[in-house]
């Protein structure tokens, strides 16, 4: 225990974690140069494309410090703040946290946010400037942020080059003279903290633990602590980087432990792993993540329904951060309701299904939870526009407010500000960092979600960042029920909630939009918004034109007036149906 060292890397999205990963994998020698790759540690698909991390990775490094071997685990984490969970878990699990900061953009909102977490967990931090080889690089005004920050000496700030190695051996000498060694409690006793887990049709579930205490080995008898379920272990491992079996995994070491367990239920990320005799008790676990987005996902074909839900169980257990359960529609049929912790989490989740399942979705519009009082009295938690209450039955409703950090370049501010005031922001505090300012806002949740990022990277040019963290209390909002009805009937798919004050906006872009991508029918149909139980837009879709009469030539008239009355008659009673079946393409794009 005395030569091991558990580290993570924490910073802002983009500021090159992964590629300093890399560097430390490289100078190591635990890929050899002829495997070596960009972004090693990020193995799924979509990171590697986006080249940002969605889940966080741990691996396994040796490294010889003058006449001793050290053994240093690194957990590398994602940046994007929608991740923040891993990060907080990946915090749980080690000692010690390089900090870095891309020197060609200084400290940024998530850099803020993620320190506070480590220093709340009793981490050493160890500041890091990375791109230093950059023509972009800004070392000293990024050192002095930091400084600001951090309120330590220059001295303690390392410079680095993730893409060229520059200082790595420094950082790796470093991280051993400043961050902890792992301390255990009870040698005898075996106790884990489970951070993270997969599931195996082969080997059941496999969890990722951190060995607070004692040892295990393959054959032992161990149980989870939350449900009491008692197995014994099949194989023990490390990852260097890929999954590698061991004789045993002892306290401070990082590992996992095939578990042969493949009951549903009874594997859980925050858990404990005891000895099967253990009289320890359990470890201080995580709080579940809080879903702050709604989303429901249908398939498009009813035959894909089993396959979507069998997708969507295999990604709950790799992802235990979003939730799922099952709804039904009257226009797009069975499907799936699902919490996200933000836009980019829930859009990682679909294309994952669509890439890794080849399942085509119908995606629901993105909402928040809203806690409704109806006029009876009753109080409900409404996740879709399907759970909110009808015109008349609304007492009152209320909603989560966010408190978040904006930073920006002083000369970008006076598009921030009424970007800020377009979605309902409250301004408080400002203040600097180096020859950057920082707006303390509190803002509803639902803004946020509605394109609130887009807009922010537009009028800063990117070069503001935001951060954010639930307020504790709900607050009073001032929304309303949008319907888009198309032949007078409801669809819920195409509904939403939006504030009051762009009621009439929101329902004109919603129509004009149907209106245009809807195809046509037999009869002429009327495409509506209703807000408070009246019609706010309305264009109408007029009838298709179909020739009943092109093969007829010559000859009298009568002929062809007895088919277009049987025409129009035939159209009547289309109309009376009212029943119009919307192509699965038309509500992709409604929803894109």
């Amino acid at each position: 225990m005395n030569n091991i060292r558990n580290f993570c890397i924490i910073a802002h999205v983009d500021h090159g974690k992964s590629t300093l990963a890399d560097r430390l994998l490289e100078i190591t020698h635990t890929v050899e140069a002829r495997k070596m790759r960009e972004q090693v540690l990020d193995s799924m698909e979509l990171e590697r494309e986006r080249g940002i991390t969605i889940k966080m990775t741990p691996v396994r490094m040796h490294y010889k410090l003058l006449t001793t071997n050290y053994t240093l685990n690194l957990i590398d984490t994602p940046g994007h703040i929608d991740f923040s969970y891993e990060v907080s878990r990946a915090l749980r699990a080690v000692e010690g946290a390089v900090l870095l900061v891309d020197a060609t953009q200084g400290v940024q909102a998530q850099t803020i946010t993620v320190l506070t977490a480590a220093q709340e967990a009793g981490l050493a931090i160890i500041p890091a400037i990375n791109k230093i080889d950059s023509p972009l690089a800004k070392i000293e005004e990024t050192k002095k942020e930091i400084i600001q920050l951090l309120k330590c000496e220059e001295s303690d700030i390392l410079e680095v080059s993730g893409k060229t190695g520059h200082g790595v051996s420094k950082l790796l000498e470093t991280i051993i003279e400043k961050i902890p060694q792992p301390r255990q409690a009870d040698e005898k006793n075996f106790r884990a903290l489970v951070f993270d887990f997969k599931y195996s049709n082969h080997a059941g579930v496999i969890v990722y633990c951190r060995v607070m205490d004692g040892s295990i080995s393959r054959g032992d008898k161990l149980s989870f602590a939350a449900s009491g379920k008692i197995f014994s272990t099949l194989e023990v491992g490390i990852f260097s980087p890929e999954e590698r079996a061991v004789e045993k995994l002892s306290a401070g070491e990082i590992g996992y432990i095939v578990t042969g367990v493949k009951e549903p239920g009874i594997a859980a990320v925050g858990d404990t792993i005891l000895s099967s005799k253990n009289t320890l008790p359990a470890l201080v676990g995580y709080e579940r993540p809080l879903p702050l987005v709604w989303a429901s996902f249908y398939p498009q074909s009813g035959d894909e329904f089993d396959a979507l839900r069998h997708a969507l169980g295999q990604l709950r257990l790799s992802d235990s951060a979003f939730t799922i359960e099952e709804e039904s529609s009257g226009v797009l049929g069975r499907g799936f309701r699902c919490g996200f912790l933000g836009m980019l989490h829930l859009e990682i989740i679909s294309e994952r299904l669509r890439r890794e399942w080849n399942i085509n979705l119908v995606v629901t519009h993105p909402s928040i939870a809203y806690e409704v009082e109806t006029t009876r009295g009753k109080k409900i938690t409404a996740y879709t526009i399907m759970q909110f209450p009808d015109y008349g039955e609304v007492k009152s409703v209320r909603e989560q407010w966010v408190f978040a950090e904006l930073i920006v370049p002083p000369e970008y501010l006076s598009g921030a500000v009424p970007l800020l005031a377009k979605h309902e922001a409250v301004v408080g505090e400002t203040k600097n960092i180096g020859n950057r300012l920082v707006l303390h806002f509190e803002a509803p949740l639902r803004e946020l979600m509605r394109g609130f990022f887009d807009e922010l990277k537009s009028v800063s040019s990117g070069f503001a960042s935001i951060s954010y963290k639930l307020l504790p209390e709900l607050r009073s909002a001032n929304v309303v029920k949008m319907e888009v009805l198309v032949a007078d009937e409801p669809v819920p798919a195409f509904g939403r909630v939006v504030a009051r004050g762009r009621a009439a906006e929101e329902a004109e872009t919603a129509v004009e939009k149907l209106s245009k991508i809807l195809p046509k029918q037999l009869f002429e149909m009327k495409i509506q918004a209703r807000v408070d139980g009246k019609i706010i837009a309305s264009r109408r879709l007029s009838a298709l034109r179909k020739d009943v009469t092109g093969y007829l030539y010559g000859g009298d008239r009568t002929r062809k007036m007895k088919l277009w009355q049987k025409q129009k008659e035939g159209k009547k009673r289309l109309k009376e149906k009212g029943r119009v079946e919307i192509p699965p393409e038309v509500f992709i794009k409604m929803l894109t």
